[in-house]
């Protein structure tokens, strides 16, 4: 524990759909605490969202979950010491693999996508991974519709309030990401040992059902490897930017602390 103790730089990992833009307010809120922060952008990701929607690269299409993890991997090298990881959805099961590859000190997965063998049928989870899954769409980028991201972002909020924060935040996405991770292209070793990892949920999350990362959060086996999960009520996929985000930010910083 006593690396954890010393540590002092946090990187962030957006999930899909977003970029590093969608982590400002956590890093003000991180860096608040002592905490030097990075928010490194997927490959093609970088820019104001309105922008990339507007002028789509082609390149995003082709973006492997792959090429994602050697991104943030070689970012970390750059660093003069382990980071704590936080990532949200497919940024939470990058910051498992990295945790696997002991890249990190520490992880955080909020609403982590599962990583191949953990699944689900729940009608939630089908209704909104499907359309950006399609085979039929090749390696086309993906810009989901308001109403899509509605229902799988932000299901407790109004039309007029998701379109808000569409507009701020979403940005066009590989459809290639998600494929290579439910279709059998990444899987964890979950008896190896591990440095601490907590896993979060959203109770009304509809693209990761809790339950789902509940599903995810027991599949470790070393018991000697500090392991934990929390569920947040009434969180969706949104809970980063959702109203009372704060409240999971202090959580976490409380876990940190708590190891130390």
């Amino acid at each position: 524990m006593s690396n954890l103790h010393q540590a002092k730089t946090i990187v962030f990992v957006h999930g899909l759909f977003v970029n590093a833009k969608s982590w400002c307010n956590w890093v003000k809120f991180f860096e608040a605490k002592g905490y030097k922060c990075f928010a490194p952008n997927y490959p093609f990701h970088e820019g104001e969202p309105s922008l990339l929607r507007n002028n789509i690269n082609s390149n995003v299409g082709k973006l492997t979950f792959k090429k994602v993890v050697e991104n943030f991997s070689d970012f970390i090298d750059t660093l003069p010491e382990k980071p704590i990881l936080i990532g949200h959805s497919i940024g939470g099961l990058v910051v498992q693999k990295l945790i696997e590859s002991n890249k990190a000190i520490a992880g955080i997965c909020i609403d982590s996508a599962p990583p191949s063998g953990v699944i689900s049928f729940e009608r939630s989870f089908l209704r909104a991974n499907l359309p950006t899954l399609n085979p039929f769409k090749g390696n086309s980028p993906c810009l989901p519709s308001v109403k899509w991201f509605q229902y799988a972002f932000c299901n407790t909020m109004t039309m007029e309030e998701t379109e808000i924060e569409y507009n701020k935040y979403v940005v066009p996405e590989s459809r290639n990401i998600p494929r290579n991770t439910t279709l059998g292209a990444c899987f964890i070793d979950f008896k190896k040992p591990h440095n601490p990892l907590l896993i979060i949920a959203g109770e009304k999350d509809n693209i990761i059902p809790s339950s789902l990362n509940k599903k995810n959060f027991k599949a470790y086996k070393d018991k000697n490897s500090v392991t934990e999960f929390k569920e947040f009520l009434n969180r969706t996929h949104y809970i980063c930017g959702q109203k009372n985000w704060e409240e999971v930010a202090t959580f976490i910083n409380d876990w940190l602390s708590r190891l130390k």
